[in-house]
C-alpha cells in the first residue's frame, strides 16, 4: 500500500544523512595500557609491562651454530669411529688369522685366539661406543636444529650422516676384518 501525504498536515523534511559525530559519545578515549583504572593486582602477583609498541619482541635472529655443531659431530662420529675401527679390525684380523689357520678346525670357537689382539678388540670397541655415543648426540641435535631453524641446512645432513653411520662403521669394520683374516692365515697367497 502507498502512503498517500495529507496535504493539511505540513510535510516534514526528510531525515539528514548520517554523520560522524564531533565529539566521541563517551568522552575522549584514554591510553590503551591493557589496565583498569584504580586497579591493583592482588598480593603476591607482579603487574605486567603493558603491552605497546615497546614490548614488542624484537626479531631474533638465530643463529646456525647448532645445526653446524651437528654436521661436525656427525662428520666425527662416522668418520673417526670407522677410521679407528678399521685400523683395529685389520689389526685383529691378522693377529686372529695366523692363530685360526694354525688350528684345527671344529665346531667351537676358542674365544682364545684373540688374546694376541686383545689392545685392538679393545679400540675397536671403544671405537664403536665412541662413534654411538657421539653419533647420537649429533642425530638429536641435528633434529632440533630442524626443529628449531637454528641452522637448518647443516643440520639435515648432519641427521642422515649420523644415521648412516653405523652401517657406514660396520661395513668399513667387516670389509678390513675380512681382509685381515685373509691376509693372516696366508690363504691369499
Amino acid at each position: 500500500m502507498s502512503r498517500v501525504s495529507d496535504p493539511a498536515q505540513p510535510s516534514t523534511p526528510p531525515p539528514p544523512e548520517w554523520a560522524a559525530p564531533g565529539a566521541p559519545p563517551f568522552g575522549a578515549p584514554q591510553a590503551a595500557t591493557g589496565r583498569l583504572p584504580g586497579y591493583a593486582p592482588p598480593v603476591g602477583y607482579a603487574l605486567q609491562p603493558a603491552p605497546g609498541p615497546a614490548a614488542a619482541p624484537a626479531s631474533v635472529r638465530r643463529g646456525k651454530a647448532l645445526g653446524v655443531t651437528a654436521l661436525v659431530a656427525s662428520l666425527v662420529a662416522v668418520a673417526g669411529a670407522s677410521l679407528v675401527g678399521a685400523v683395529a679390525a685389520w689389526r685383529v684380523g691378522l693377529g686372529a688369522g695366523r692363530a685360526l689357520a694354525s688350528r684345527p678346525i671344529d665346531a667351537d670357537f676358542d674365544w682364545s685366539v684373540l688374546t694376541p689382539v686383545r689392545e685392538w678388540v679393545l679400540a675397536g670397541e671403544i671405537a664403536f661406543w665412541f662413534g654411538t655415543v657421539v653419533g647420537l648426540w649429533a642425530l638429536v641435535q641435528g633434529v632440533v636444529a630442524i626443529a628449531t631453524a637454528r641452522g637448518r641446512g647443516a643440520g639435515i645432513p648432519a641427521v642422515v650422516i649420523a644415521a648412516l653411520g653405523p652401517v657406514a662403521f660396520a661395513l668399513v669394520v667387516q670389509a678390513l676384518l675380512t681382509a685381515g683374516l685373509t691376509s693372516g692365515s696366508g690363504i691369499g697367497g
